[in-house]
């Protein structure tokens, strides 16, 4: 059997960066449902949390998954489930857009923490000013069109 220990860190956002998810109850059931049913399906989320328009997700993958399916898996039922259970007030819609970037074992607790974080995080910046922060105070460039 091997032994697979590849950490992934997702980020996706609402449709428009609309701030459907905008309480902390709503959060949390979207979160909890997010990690429940991502362990059913053989997926071992971290730690899930974000705020009013966008999700983090810390995952760690298995030998058989994909990037690709994971997050179609994750994003695709937590949508239909969102607006099945009529969650948001309107229909709710992910970006179609994601990050995903692989996190080294001695970065897990650090990223791990930023992720458990989004609620005092966005009280002062925006999901563009936490990217900016992110990649400049982890040593990354930023990718430019």
């Amino acid at each position: 059997m091997p032994f697979i220990k590849v950490y992934i860190h997702f980020v996706w956002s609402t449709k428009n960066r609309v701030p459907l998810l905008n309480s902390k109850e709503i959060r949390q059931k979207v979160w909890n449902h997010i990690k429940e049913n991502a362990h059913k399906k053989g997926i071992f989320i971290d730690y899930v949390n974000g705020y009013s328009d966008h999700c983090h997700c810390l995952v760690s993958m298995n030998s058989n998954q994909t990037i690709q399916q994971i997050i179609q898996l994750i994003k695709g039922e937590s949508s239909f489930w969102i607006n099945k259970h009529l969650i948001t007030e309107q229909k709710f819609e992910w970006q179609d857009e994601y990050y995903a970037v692989s996190v080294s074992e001695s970065m897990i607790e650090t990223v791990r923490n930023y992720i458990k974080n989004q609620e005092e995080h966005h009280l002062y910046n925006t999901l563009n000013q936490e990217f900016d922060e992110f990649i400049s105070k982890n040593g990354f460039q930023k990718f430019k069109e």
